[in-house]
């Protein structure tokens, strides 16, 4: 997994691009997410059935990795077992 790459779900039609990481591997809906779609896809876990949304930035606890999701689904991002969080957008500064 290096920036640039684009995972694809094979539970759902998520589909996100790396834009910061290591080599770990990323689930989404419970399974390992690849870089080609299955031809048949399998089904999602319901403990990470809470969905992608498109433009967002995923990252983990620590800030070392981040994906954005490119095409949204049903599953939820997670490495380890552990769900990923969308990350907040900065503040802009005032323009006073």
């Amino acid at each position: 997994m290096k920036p640039g790459t684009k995972l694809k779900s094979v539970v759902c039609d998520t589909e996100v691009m790396v834009i910061k990481g290591k080599d770990l591997v990323v689930e989404c809906g419970g399974a390992p997410m690849a870089d080609t779609a299955p031809a048949e896809k399998g089904s999602v876990d319901s403990n990470f059935a809470e969905g992608t949304k498109v433009g967002k930035r995923y990252v983990n606890t620590d800030g070392s990795v981040e994906l954005l999701c490119v095409k949204a689904g049903a599953g939820s991002l997670a490495i380890g077992g552990e769900m990923l969080t969308t990350k907040d957008a900065k503040p802009l500064p005032s323009s006073d």
